[in-house]
């Protein structure tokens, strides 16, 4: 430590955020060159190079990775001991809340956290967007948005906490002839492919089962949404893939019918994610306890 002073792991902290040395002295208010040689006096006394070129910026190296967790909280730690706002009084708070969701996650979360949000916080507001997958760990970092939730494989470098599981199931209207002469027995491949069939563009994971299972064919409606589904599966014989958590809140219940299948997609695990960086903040902390009390389902 008597090394490293605690500007060095600040811009560590922010090359390894950025991916790029340029964007990093942009941000940190530094000239290139004096960013570089400053990173590598860190390498010099960490004995490591941290990070390795590549055609668009940086690369971690593996210390780099474990290196990156500890820092990130350590100054979250320091930011939140400086910070002069410890007192977090939800019920006054005028805060806005910003949240990356899908269209089909703020139809199965924003209810209830709005809900709650009356009753506990009613000057907070939300902002829920759908970011980039690409861009969620970054956006986290920057304070763009505070939380992510839902099935993000590929979003590294956050902290994060299993809400739920869940999995993918055919919802169909009640009374839909093959549902019917099916009863309760899952639907075979073969009986998908007398199906006619709904694809979701806003959730690429549906269309990927589809695709696996040979059955673009069988594709007759795409929509751009899931909002628009509960109407067309009521009033036709078209079906389609979706998680079971959102099958099960269509409304009226009597009018759907939610059927298993034999879908290549296993379980799933549906997260809330977060930067380390503002882990502390006392606002965030307050959201990310009510988030988790809200949607945790026991394991």
């Amino acid at each position: 430590m008597q090394d490293v002073d605690l500007n060095l792991l600040r811009l560590f902290d922010t090359v390894y955020r950025t991916g790029n040395i340029s964007r990093a002295a942009e941000q940190l208010g530094m000239s290139q060159p004096a960013t570089s040689q400053a990173l590598t006096r860190l390498r010099t006394a960490l004995g490591d190079h941290l990070f390795e070129r590549t055609p668009g910026g940086v690369r971690p190296t593996q210390r780099a990775e474990r290196l990156a967790r500890s820092v990130q909280a350590g100054l979250a730690l320091l930011e939140a001991g400086l910070a002069d706002d410890d007192a977090f009084e939800p019920r006054t708070s005028s805060a806005e809340l910003r949240l990356h969701l899908t269209d089909i996650g703020e139809a199965r979360f924003l209810p209830f956290l709005m809900a709650e949000l009356r009753r506990a916080a009613p000057g907070i507001r939300v902002k829920a967007k759908a970011w980039p997958k690409e861009e969620i760990a970054q956006a986290l970092d920057n304070g763009l948005i505070h939380f992510a939730i839902g099935f993000l494989p590929g979003v590294d470098n956050t902290a994060k906490v299993d809400l739920l599981t869940d999995r993918y199931v055919l919802l169909m209207r009640s009374g839909h002839p093959l549902a019917d002469a099916m009863g309760r027995k899952s639907l075979s491949i073969d009986h998908l492919r007398r199906l006619d069939l709904i694809s979701v563009q806003s959730h690429a994971q549906t269309l990927r089962i589809l695709h696996s299972l040979n059955l673009e064919s069988r594709i007759r409606l795409v929509t751009s949404t899931f909002l628009a589904l509960p109407a067309i599966v009521r009033n036709s014989d078209l079906a389609v893939v979706l998680p079971q958590a959102i099958a099960a809140g269509f409304e009226p219940a009597d009018c759907f019918r939610v059927v298993e299948a034999r879908l290549p997609a296993g379980d799933f695990n549906v997260a809330l994610h977060w930067s380390r960086r503002h882990e502390h903040a006392p606002m965030l902390r307050w959201a990310r306890e009510l988030l988790v009390k809200l949607f945790r389902t026991p394991a």
